[in-house]
């Protein structure tokens, strides 16, 4: 027992337990009154202050700041204008997340856990945030532990530890023993008192995490953040060398012209949108798939379903609609019809958490006979037990738990018609009654959760058939993600002749060859050798069913886990991606990344299309900043060189950044795009944007040279006209080359972008007195032919680029 657990039974008994009636509505008052309540706040997403702090607060918006107020004590209010991108990308993303804020935290109260307390006699369900101390909280299969506290009552009750202690066995639990919140009831009920709550308890914090609107780690969150870093170590290195240059440049006339080339050459080097590109697309994508009933609870799981390539499906509640219903019973002759009723009315009077008890309960709901003792059914054991006063001890179960070495005669017989049900698809649970002296099993806590034996002497008494539906979308959802190259894996607890008829009926490659999963060997690589060649598993318990998802990660595989029930909630949090469905267990719900409210299979099509479509915008949208951030570089790094005037003025810098970076960017991060996941998210942006961006320097600087050569009377203003028209016709021709394949509206936005580019130039008020220009017809006549050279070479590079990448990916 560790100090913590001492300290947490020290407590409890220096208070009184509990009564069996609950807490009366005044003792709760006065809990509530002196804060004594489980109300940590449930945040689904960050405050409004913080969202303002994260968008306005950033190391970049602090730099472009402070290029601002330095601008404009040079007197040119022009070249000021690019404080208006911090702005345009604080407003941007404060509005766009504080929407994605709102439908979220809306979906987020329908999927919020609750809990089930006694207070005054009645038993009533409250939110987490609801319970008070000394609370009497009452447990069932499937709950999550809301608090810390001390078993009182138990009826089998059976706790898995393992989110917190990494045990995998239920722990049994009886009265006297403490709980602790996060942990989840596999199996009987029982009740405790509430000692630690709110912030002291775990199971809060937990459900806040699980929920919680963030930027986990993803490969675009991770690249980008590298990205970042890298700039910012240039940025410091190269910053210094710059200004020095510019205040030796000859073409500078005072502090003013070299302050004024020192800010272009900076801000072209910060990339001041694409932090937000990021987040606003995984926000949008969020909130368009909470229009669909999806609840996405950690944002790059929108982008790691799309890099999902085995999936692995739970039977009942996946690709069943999990409302299992009794269809008939088989008596097999060796006990009355009365007997059986009385039998299964008592076996499943404790149906609470489990559908398959609440099934046979439905149809057998009066029972005379009264409990001497009982085993619940759990997930692992598979078989539940009661024992009475006079008639003896029965079991009810899977068949082939029950009667795992059938003898011949009776058990033999009733072996072979349930294998034959199985196959037909029907699930099948065996009745049996021991024909030994009946020895009481424990009536409440007890031995350990799978050590207690199975009733000597069976005899096989009844078949009872149960039915379930197959969902009617699910053959065409895995016919999805067949196409698309995903591996699917069929995992259940059932027999493996019933999984293998369920997963044929929806069409799942290799159902003719289940797997039970009692022969599956522990070693991680033995058992991926038996995933590579099977893709139906029986009989699965929820610790193999974290080994099965273990070894296929060992492998390289990203795995997507679905499921409903409290046995899937541990698979569930160990897979890449988890999904639970919203009629499922709260543990299930808690731990998954990916929640479908309305439990449709159905939905996950447009999880993984949205998927894509964060992934490949985002990687076409990186690519035209950081070739901006390129030709900044390579512009600053050959006036510092020569020690000569930057390129550029930041107003110029402004006009190419908005017309061939911001806008096209942004269109293009939210278009349709359905553009397979291919790891290497970094390279390929590198690989790209590094030599296109270099191109377009050098072209620039090119420009900029050949006017101050070809016009004796050209200055500084007359040669960055040059270069910023030689960037706008090379930038331009680099969207059309990152938008393909192109559609009619991309035409549309590149013509858009050009045309708005001429009226600039061709219009005094605005290209002259605006940005700064000196507009003459040589330097556009110079600018439109290097600018054709440099789009060509954008071209070949391009096309260079892309026969050495898929050069690489074949080796």
């Amino acid at each position: 027992m560790t100090s913590s657990d001492r300290s947490l039974l020290a407590a409890a008994a220096e208070r009184s337990p509990t009564p069996a009636t609950g807490l009366t509505p005044a003792e709760v008052a006065e809990r509530v009154a002196t804060g004594r309540t489980n109300a940590v706040k449930l945040r689904t997403s960050r405050t409004v202050p913080e969202i303002v702090r994260s968008n306005v607060l950033t190391f970049f918006n602090g730099l472009l700041l402070a290029l601002f107020l330095v601008t404009m004590a040079t007197g040119r209010w022009q070249n000021g204008l690019f404080g208006g991108v911090i702005v345009a990308n604080a407003a941007i993303g404060i509005v766009q997340e504080v929407r994605a804020k709102r439908i979220l935290d809306r979906l987020a109260v329908l999927n919020a856990p609750h809990a089930r307390v006694v207070r005054d006699g009645v038993t009533s369900q409250v939110e987490v945030g609801d319970v008070v101390a000394d609370d009497l909280v009452a447990l069932r299969a499937g709950d999550q532990v809301t608090a810390d506290g001390v078993v009182l009552d138990s009826d089998g009750l059976e706790i898995d530890e393992s989110l917190l202690t990494g045990e995998s066995d239920p722990v049994a639990k009886s009265p006297g023993e403490e709980v602790r919140s996060g942990s989840i009831v596999v199996a009987g009920h029982g009740r405790f008192q509430a000692t630690a709550v709110g912030a002291e308890a775990y199971a809060t914090k937990l459900a806040i995490e699980a929920r919680r609107f963030t930027l986990a780690h993803s490969e675009l969150v991770s690249g980008t953040n590298r990205i970042l870093r890298w700039i910012s170590v240039v940025l410091l290195i190269v910053g210094p060398i710059l200004l020095w240059s510019q205040f030796r440049s000859a073409d500078n006339n005072g502090w003013r012209d070299a302050v004024t080339g020192t800010v272009a050459g900076l801000v072209g080097m910060i990339p001041e949108g694409l932090v937000l590109l990021t987040s606003l697309a995984f926000m949008l994508a969020t909130v368009t798939l909470a229009r669909q009933q999806t609840l996405v609870q950690e944002l790059p799981a929108v982008e790691g379903l799309a890099r999902v390539d085995v999936v692995c499906l739970d039977k009942t509640g996946t690709l069943t609609h999990g409302d299992v219903v009794f269809d008939r019973l088989q008596s097999l002759g060796s006990c009355s019809d009365s007997d059986i009723s009385q039998a299964l009315g008592l076996l499943s009077e404790d149906s609470e958490g489990n559908a398959t008890a609440a099934a046979v309960a439905a149809a057998f709901p009066v029972t005379d006979w009264h409990r001497e003792g009982s085993v619940p059914f759990n997930s692992t054991r598979k078989w539940s037990a009661v024992t009475t006063p006079d008639h003896g001890a029965w079991v009810l179960g899977a068949p082939e738990m029950v009667l795992a070495a059938p003898t011949p005669g009776l058990q033999e017989q009733a072996h072979a018609a349930a294998i034959h049900l199985a196959a037909a698809g029907r699930r099948v649970l065996l009745l049996a009654r021991s024909t030994a002296s009946a020895r009481p099993f424990p009536a409440v806590g007890g031995q350990s959760s799978n050590d207690v034996p199975l009733p000597p002497d069976l005899l096989p008494a009844a078949l009872v058939v149960l039915a379930e539906r197959v969902r009617e979308d699910a053959a065409e959802t895995l016919q999805f993600f067949t196409a698309q190259g995903v591996t699917l894996k069929v995992i259940s607890g059932d027999n493996p002749g019933t999984v293998a008829a369920v997963a044929a009926a929806v069409g799942i490659a290799g159902a003719d060859n289940p797997v039970d999963a009692r022969t599956l060997p522990e070693d991680l690589d033995e058992l991926g050798d038996v995933l590579e060649r099977h893709s139906v598993f029986g009989r699965v318990t929820p610790h193999q069913k974290r080994s099965l998802v273990a070894a296929l990660q060992r492998r390289g595989h990203v795995v997507a886990m679905t499921g409903d029930g409290v046995n899937d909630a541990l698979a569930l949090k160990d897979a890449d991606i988890g999904i639970a469905m919203g009629n499922g267990s709260p543990a299930a719900r808690a731990v998954a990344q990916i929640v479908l409210l309305d439990s449709r299979f159905a939905r996950l099509p447009g999880v993984v299309a949205e998927g894509r479509r964060v992934i490949a915008n985002i990687e076409r949208a990186s690519n035209l900043f950081l070739i901006k951030n390129t030709y900044a570089l390579v512009l600053a790094l050959i006036a510092a060189v020569t020690v000569s005037a930057y390129p550029f003025a930041p107003i110029q810098l402004t006009l190419i950044s908005t017309l061939t970076i911001g806008i096209p960017g942004f269109i293009l991060a939210l278009a349709p795009n359905s553009r397979r996941y291919v790891p290497g998210f970094l390279r390929r942006v590198l690989r790209f944007s590094v030599p296109i961006g270099a191109v377009t320097g050098v072209s620039a600087y090119l420009g900029y040279r050949a006017t101050r050569f070809l016009d004796a009377g050209a200055g500084v203003p007359e040669a960055r006209t040059t270069a910023t028209v030689v960037v706008l016709i090379v930038s331009l021709w680099t969207v059309v080359v990152l938008a393909r394949p192109l559609a009619g509206w991309k035409l549309a936005l590149v013509a858009a972008l050009g045309g708005s580019a001429a009226v600039v130039i061709a219009v005094p008020a605005i290209g002259e007195g605006l940005f700064l220009m000196s507009i003459t017809r040589l330097d556009v006549t110079v600018a439109v032919v290097v600018g054709a050279v440099g789009a060509l070479l954008v071209e070949v590079t391009h096309r260079a680029v892309d026969a050495t990448g898929r050069s690489s990916a074949v080796e």
